[in-house]
């Protein structure tokens, strides 16, 4: 009887301590709901870059060629599949957004950048752009998602980039709402924050096929260690910088893995000749898949090219040889 007793006793107490489990969880998960929620528009100040468009045909013909070449805006902007031929005819490509992006935070959608006044930037003023692309901060205050490298670009490109935007031709074309999942809002909630200048930024870069030019063009205007560098879901730098970066899926595509670009033995470029990586270049896109922009950094300079390969070999050696599948990229 007594035993009978005290397994009702002890069936009471696991029913009790579940209960207030529940209970504790529940109040959790609403908890961190409600406050997820709240923190969907958080805004943040910045200052406003004293940049401003020029009209100038030669500040606009720089803005264009970093724009088609190492900045390959058009590569996130743009939907038109044939850019290749188009730029030979001498055309331009119209910055229209709406690419989509898949990844595990949902489905983000880049932007209509053409100087439409109601869909596109037409209603920005310079300086709220250069803010965007410079500390990560849009016009309404909300944080860009840090998906562009242009924090340390220069004065002078910068004008130059923007000068080249607000002289396309506008086009009426709203692009949808990002659409994120219940990670997508909790990461936005607590991990998305604006992303501002490494340090000083300069008016002014020299052009050459000096290291410096180099790491300016990889790390400023490229961003080839946003791919070859390992990140979090936030975009936050995970990795030794130039080591290889993630998987990254094209399309449903087997992954491919940003390759190491240090001057370990096993990195993807170790042994190549300044040529023999400027022909690579000039290769284009040999995957279709590939999640690269083979297409934009083919029509970069070959002195451009020169500088990254310079910069490229400073670089302190780290071995990575967990990336198998880098020999058919």
């Amino acid at each position: 009887m007594q035993l009978i007793w005290r397994h009702k006793k002890q069936n009471t107490m696991f029913k009790k301590i579940a209960k207030w489990t529940g209970i504790v969880i529940l109040t959790l998960v609403a908890g961190i709901t409600i406050v997820t929620a709240l923190r969907q528009n958080l805004t943040y100040n910045a200052p406003y870059p004293d940049i401003k468009a020029s009209a100038d045909t030669a500040i606009i013909a720089r803005g264009r060629h970093l724009v088609y070449s190492a900045a390959h805006c058009i590569d996130c902007h743009s939907t038109i599949k044939n850019k290749d031929s188009v730029i030979e005819l001498g055309q331009d490509i119209p910055l229209t957004g709406g690419v989509e992006f898949a990844l595990p935070v949902g489905k983000i959608y880049s932007r209509n950048i053409t100087p439409d006044v109601e869909t596109g930037i037409g209603k920005f003023t310079d300086a709220e752009i250069a803010r965007a692309l410079r500390y990560g901060v849009h016009p309404d205050g909300r944080a860009v998602y840090d998906f562009m490298p242009f924090h340390n670009t220069s004065d002078e490109d910068l004008t130059a980039i923007i000068s080249f935007l607000r002289s396309q031709k506008p086009v009426n074309n709203k692009v949808p709402d990002h659409s994120l999942n219940t990670l997508g809002y909790i990461v936005n909630a607590f991990m998305v924050k604006p992303v501002g200048p490494s340090g000083e930024v300069p008016k002014t870069v020299k052009k050459d096929t000096s290291a410096v030019y180099g790491k300016y063009i990889a790390l400023s205007i490229a961003e080839c260690n946003g791919c070859h560098t390992q990140r979090d879901m936030s975009g936050a730098f995970t990795g030794e910088p130039f080591a290889g970066g993630g998987p990254m899926e094209e399309g449903g595509f087997p992954a491919l893995y940003p390759p190491n670009l240090t001057t370990d033995s096993s990195s993807r470029i170790f042994g190549w000749t300044q040529q023999d990586f400027i022909n690579r270049f000039r290769m284009g896109k040999v995957i279709p898949y590939s999640p690269m922009p083979w297409n934009s950094f083919k029509r970069m300079s070959d002195d451009e090219l020169k500088a990254i390969y310079n910069f490229l070999h400073t670089l302190q050696p780290v071995k990575n040889i967990s990336q198998q599948q880098l020999a058919k990229q």
